[in-house]
């Protein structure tokens, strides 16, 4: 989200932040092809001899997350509007409900709109919906010191999953992620400029949380036993930056009717994305 260009009448304003709920962000319509989803597919950690139809032109079926990176447009078009004020924002959780399976390749035709802000004192978070034919996203952007416009706090955090896990597996990144994954449209610069990283505290370039997030899905998958095409839905928050290289754990907890599972993904025992849920099942 570092596009911080246009209109600047409330770049960064105390106690504005209430007055954007509700505002239309546009519609566009995004073009791709079966390079731009086997790409996407790669850059999130899709394997090419076990998922090879992610991968391949031949019988070709996409990733529902790549949705994300048709919608990014977005949130980025709220960055530029001058909504973040200071550039501190980060993205704090994600939801994706998938309507139906997208083509190997075509275009989409997204609207996007700002749905809330939550006053959370020191800081607002604006959710971002994104809705097509295909799927209907939410970003939700934490934006510190943009709270204490007397608005309502918003749900707070969901509840830790309880009782032992179902399921665990290991979701190995490597080291020219961030970088290939900012090929498929979000190319802030402190996921491939170290200078960038440096300046927000971080030892070197970070992994998009969305990248993670999706390969988190992918491995789910495979322990759930779905398909990873056949993602209905797919929420989590962002608690802590990845590193490429970092070996990550993934732990799930099935639910009673099998098609879904609450998560977690944690570093070496820190947790880097809560409160996951996903849900698997083909689209109509």
């Amino acid at each position: 989200m570092d596009d911080r260009t246009g209109d600047a009448t409330d770049r960064g304003e105390p106690g504005s932040a209430g007055r954007w709920r509700g505002r239309d962000l546009g519609t566009r319509t995004v073009s791709y092809d079966e390079r731009d989803a086997m790409l996407y597919a790669l850059a999130v950690g899709a394997r090419p001899v076990e998922d090879l139809d992610l991968v391949f032109e031949r019988g070709l079926r996409v990733l529902p997350t790549f949705a994300l990176s048709l919608a990014q447009w977005a949130p980025d078009v709220l960055a530029g509007r001058g909504a973040f004020g200071d550039g501190t924002a980060l993205h704090g959780a994600q939801r994706l409900t998938v309507h139906k399976e997208l083509p190997p390749a075509g275009e989409v035709t997204c609207s996007a709109a700002v749905t809330e802000v939550w006053d959370k004192g020191g800081a607002a978070v604006f959710e971002v919906a994104v809705d097509s034919a295909y799927f209907h996203a939410v970003w939700s952007v934490f934006a510190p010191g943009r709270g204490g416009f007397g608005g309502e706090r918003g749900p707070g955090r969901p509840p830790a999953p309880q009782g032992d896990p179902s399921h665990r597996t290991r979701q190995h990144t490597f080291p020219a992620q961030a970088a290939l994954y900012r090929l498929t449209g979000d190319r802030h610069l402190i996921h491939v400029d170290p200078v960038a990283a440096a300046a927000v505290g971080q030892p070197r370039p970070i992994l998009h949380g969305l990248c993670t997030l999706a390969g988190a899905v992918l491995r789910l998958a495979d322990v759930l036993g779905a398909h990873p095409a056949d993602l209905a839905e797919v929420d989590g928050r962002f608690a802590a930056p990845v590193l490429p290289g970092d070996t990550l754990d993934v732990t799930a907890w099935r639910d009673s009717d099998g098609d879904g599972a609450a998560f977690e993904v944690a570093r070496e025992g820190e947790a880097v994305l809560t409160g996951g849920r996903v849900r698997f099942g083909r689209a109509g």
